[in-house]
């Protein structure tokens, strides 16, 4: 298994922007896809986006399609979660989370695809 840990959270208004990052320890970690999900209160956890082992393909869901960008640089062990034009339904944890999946040909979306979690970054957008 990977080991996770998210950084980049915190307080926002409405329009604004935040990154999140994600570093993994170990040295698979170009073997894993790599997603983001967010769990608001009195919710359940929901898909964000993945990325596969390369980077070559991305996947969104469509509450954010446009909006937020996912990326990795392998060579740093990091994923990236770059959050643009945020509104106040964004507010959430964030959860980095690694499969050892590739979820051909749609992605890995779903959170049983997923072994290995972080302990997640709070993210609060203001009206």
């Amino acid at each position: 298994q990977v080991q996770l840990g998210e950084s980049g959270g915190g307080l926002v208004q409405a329009g604004g922007s935040l990154r999140l990052s994600c570093a993994a320890s170990g040295r698979t970690f170009i073997a894993y896809t790599m997603g983001w999900f967010r769990q608001a209160p009195g919710k359940e956890r929901e898909f964000v986006a993945s990325i596969t082992w390369n980077g070559g393909s991305t996947y969104y869901a469509d509450s954010v399609k446009g909006r937020f960008t996912m990326s990795r640089d392998n060579a740093k062990n990091t994923v990236y979660l770059q959050m643009n034009s945020l509104k106040p339904e964004d507010t959430a944890v964030y959860y980095c989370a690694a499969s050892p999946l590739s979820c051909r040909p749609n992605g890995c979306k779903r959170a049983p695809d997923f072994g290995s979690w972080g302990q997640g970054t709070q993210v609060t957008v203001s009206a």
